[in-house]
């Protein structure tokens, strides 16, 4: 079942591709304490997620900021090194926590799971947004298939 509003985000050890390499990080501290927009994309290097979702983000990176976010993060199905590498084919610099669940234990968490075997994809995320204060979700966008609307930066704008 999809996480919804009023749970907390379940407990999980995720990767972080930062310049330096890969760094694991858990979700205790990734969302404690803080307002965090958790945004999650079917796949790096992907084409929607990268002309248009992961951009929105780093774009209105200041307004989400200046709404109350403390932490603004991506997560996909991939390894630290790709979304490493899409961060900085993307230029997020530090505005943009780029997340790896690899073989996506923290999705299935949330219940976001996307099965694309068929496709030869594997498992991946379905593609949504959520917001998450000291670590308790106040906010939950799952996207229709193929559709980017409600898990667009303006959309969790509108919510913060």
């Amino acid at each position: 079942m999809t996480i919804q509003v009023g749970e907390s985000i379940p407990s999980a050890k995720l990767v972080q591709g930062t310049a330096e390499g890969p760094k694991e990080i858990t979700t205790e501290e990734l969302f404690g304490g803080k307002t965090v927009v958790l945004f999650g994309v079917p796949g790096a290097f992907t084409p929607t997620c990268s002309a248009k979702h992961l951009p929105g983000y780093v774009t209105q990176y200041d307004a989400l900021t200046a709404k109350g976010a403390d932490v603004v993060a991506c997560i996909a199905v991939n390894d630290a090194f790709v979304m490493g590498a899409w961060g900085k084919d993307q230029g997020v610099g530090d505005k943009v926590v780029m997340l790896a669940d690899g073989s996506a234990e923290f999705t299935r968490k949330l219940g976001l799971e996307l099965d694309l075997t068929a496709r030869g994809l594997g498992v991946r995320s379905q593609r949504f947004a959520l917001v998450a204060k000291d670590g308790k979700v106040t906010h939950v966008a799952v996207e229709a298939p193929g559709a980017f609307e409600v898990s667009k930066a303006e959309a969790i704008l509108a919510v913060l």
